[in-house]
């Protein structure tokens, strides 16, 4: 109980504390270390939560693939690596693509992990490469809120990495928030699939189709 109290209080300090550092325009070169540590990791964990309402769904479908946290961590570790590389690529200008190709294509992302929840039975190790492939289209999106506000010339490196980190505990925070609202009560059931799983997913999916929709129009 002590830990759930810690974790959730932790979890709100990050998305709702007060920052000075977003009240006004930002020199980022005249931050201190400091700053820039809590910039950049705030900036990373609420771009998945509480505003990253499509990367939340992505990692919910994850955990709903999965029949045990060892298959959770394997998929979520997958990930992570995969949108690390991107990440970087992306914020070094290796590579560019249009937020209108990334931001739809993150949307069939979401559709494919909730399709894969509704009509397949078993876990398959095929599915740590479709996740590092969708893993590399979300990296990119990443990218984009991040160079909204761009990086640090000096601290380039070090900010890059405090992001990463926030949307990793981003993430971490997303598995756990399934796991004690639902998982841990439920996973081992025998109509866990039928009655959780499913479910769930197909709001997923409709959400997913209704953007993916919404973002080839918008363009």
């Amino acid at each position: 109980m002590k830990t759930k109290f810690l974790f959730s209080i932790t979890l709100l300090i990050i998305c709702f504390a007060p920052s000075l550092i977003f009240a006004h325009p930002i020199d980022l070169d005249k931050l201190s270390r400091l700053d820039i540590s809590w910039l950049y990791l705030q900036l990373g964990f609420t771009h998945i939560l509480p505003f990253g309402f499509d990367h939340i769904l992505f990692i919910l479908g994850l955990y709903l693939m999965c029949k045990t946290m060892k298959q959770v961590i394997m998929l979520a570790t997958t990930f992570t690596i995969a949108h690390s590389i991107t990440l970087g690529l992306a914020m070094f200008n290796v590579v560019s693509v249009p937020a209108n190709i990334v931001e739809p294509l993150i949307a069939i992302t979401i559709l494919a992990v909730a399709v894969e929840v509704i009509f397949v039975k078993d876990f398959k190790k095929i599915n740590i490469a479709i996740v590092f492939f969708f893993g590399l289209a979300h990296g990119l999106g990443f990218a984009g809120a991040l160079q909204e506000l761009g990086l640090p010339k000096q601290e380039f490196g070090y900010a890059l990495v405090l992001f990463n980190l926030g949307v990793e505990l981003g993430q971490i925070s997303v598995i756990m928030l399934a796991y004690f609202l639902f998982g841990k009560w439920t996973k081992n059931k025998v109509w866990y699939k039928q009655k959780v799983a499913i479910p769930l997913s197909i709001v997923i999916g409709l959400t997913a189709i209704y953007w993916t929709v919404e973002r080839v129009i918008e363009g």
